[in-house]
């Protein structure tokens, strides 16, 4: 069987299309271009498959209406270009879908939502209900109401992380650029990288910035975290420029193939791994560092002998080696008030002397992640 089979077996297919590949060189959107995009998304449910689309150019579309010349730097001018744009974008896609009989549904996704399990939980939900009623999802960062800068390390993470949260069995990300180089498209020499079976397959590879538009956030290297975030948790990855979009999605051999290298995850390790940075963190002495990373123990207290930043139970802290060099990520059961009062010593000492309650694990293994 082709390699390039479980393309078109894929049942449930997110695809994610960027802000480049949308728009014209302006800002406004590009009707030719959305009418191509949904000419394919209509192919794949006319196969029976199902679609999840990641849309950026909200921001982007909005710069056009708003006389604005590029992308703003300010918070502030970039959720009004999101406000502005994102009506549109739904808009075009919404008219686009109806040549086809097909529903548009919008889903504004904040970083909670992937961060927070009963977040995460209803998104998972809503997703469900959408697909069953065979609407097609049109999802993007929640731009208008962000309270951090506006990247959730941009929509490549965004779609590797949903793509996850619906049990996709395919990725495609969609650029203006028709799939992975070992250098510079534009320099003579360089070539294609057909398939990526694993880190050993990007020794060498240089990877590129955001595009001389400046409508986008991501450049190739977000692209090519997204694809590890994914094929980690069992889900390949086609990446490839949108013009190319319906021969990939065809199974022909177009773009590059990043082959699964894992098996599906809980869903709380993978926003825990992707998607959340450390409160504070953990030091261990070198026995911890071993049982965590090589035997997957939980952490105890014994083998703590430091705490730094400020954090409450339940929250995400680092674990740094005695170097500090962070080796793990994972739900810490104390605040951080308690940890000096708790470090170095047993589990039984510690109930001996402050009860049943603080004998549990400072992290339980299954709230931990290598990194």
């Amino acid at each position: 069987m082709s390699e390039r089979a479980l393309v078109t077996t894929a049942r449930r297919i997110v695809v994610k299309v960027g802000s480049s590949s949308l728009t014209t060189a302006s800002g406004g959107i590009d009707p030719a271009r959305v009418s191509d995009l949904v000419d394919v998304l209509a192919a794949v449910r006319g196969r029976g498959a199902e679609v999840v689309l990641v849309s950026s150019g909200a921001i982007a579309a909005g710069l056009a209406p708003l006389r604005l010349r590029k992308r703003p730097r300010g918070l502030a001018a970039q959720q009004a270009a999101a406000s502005v744009g994102q009506g549109l974008l739904v808009h075009r896609y919404t008219e686009e879908l109806a040549r086809h009989g097909l529903t548009a549904g919008q889903v504004l996704l904040t970083l909670d939502d992937v961060t927070r399990r009963s977040h995460y939980r209803n998104a998972h939900q809503t997703f469900t209900k959408l697909l069953e009623l065979g609407v097609i999802p049109i999802v993007n960062e929640n731009d208008t109401v962000a309270t951090t800068e506006i990247r959730f390390g941009d929509n490549d993470r965004l779609a590797a992380l949903v793509a996850h949260l619906v049990h996709a069995d395919l990725l495609v990300l969609l650029s203006d650029v028709d799939g992975l180089y070992d250098g510079p498209p534009s320099r003579p020499g360089t070539q294609l990288v057909p398939d990526v079976r694993g880190e050993a397959d990007l020794t060498g590879v240089t990877l590129g910035s955001v595009g001389a538009a400046g409508v986008g956030t991501g450049g190739m290297a977000t692209k090519v975290e997204a694809a590890s975030i994914a094929t980690g948790s069992g889900i390949p990855v086609v990446l490839t420029s949108a013009d190319r979009a319906a021969a990939a999605i065809a199974g022909e051999q177009v773009g590059t193939l990043f082959h699964a290298t894992g098996k599906r995850r809980p869903t709380r390790l993978l926003w825990l791994r992707h998607a959340t940075d450390g409160k504070g963190a953990l030091v261990l002495d070198h026995g911890a560092v071993r049982a965590v990373v090589e035997r997957r123990a939980s952490l105890l207290a014994a083998g703590i002998t430091g705490v730094r930043g400020d954090f409450t139970a339940g929250d995400p802290v680092d674990l740094q080696d005695p170097d500090g060099v962070v080796v793990g990520r994972g739900l810490v059961n104390f605040d951080a008030a308690e940890i000096p009062s708790l470090q170095g010593r047993s589990s039984k000492e510690l109930k001996r002397e402050l009860g049943a309650g603080y004998e549990r694990e400072v992290i339980h293994r299954d709230d931990l992640v290598i990194l």
